[in-house]
């Protein structure tokens, strides 16, 4: 599953990502998506963390109560993000390496997504 308020960025990670062999669901209001979220469904969220409505780690905090086994990979714009991150205490852990900064490589982020599905 897919989820960014951008619809351009939607699109293209979507295409990079079918392109490569994923079958993608994207939403561009994480509130929807959150709806269409089913235990079991979904290997892999891909999150932006910055939207409108609910962030990405709302969302995400959200979603691992329906689907404790689903793994997870942000989208961020910030360097810092990761750091900020780390000082909450409300959300699950997640380490570094499932925070990927946009923008990205194509190469990149499709290594990136497959050590975390094999991890």
């Amino acid at each position: 599953m897919l989820v960014d308020d951008e619809p351009d960025i939607i699109h293209s990670v979507e295409m990079i990502l079918e392109d490569n062999g994923f079958v993608v669901d994207s939403y561009t209001d994480p509130t929807l998506a959150l709806s269409n979220f089913k235990p079991g469904l979904y290997d892999l969220l891909l999150l932006d963390i910055k939207m409108p409505k609910m962030s990405g780690l709302d969302l995400y905090q959200k979603m691992k109560e329906i689907d404790s086994n689903v793994k997870i990979c942000f989208l961020t714009a910030s360097e810092l993000f990761y750091e900020e991150y780390r000082r909450l205490d409300k959300y699950p852990r997640v380490d570094k390496e499932y925070f990927i900064q946009k923008p990205f490589r194509i190469k990149e982020l499709i290594r990136q997504l497959n050590e975390i599905l094999l991890d």
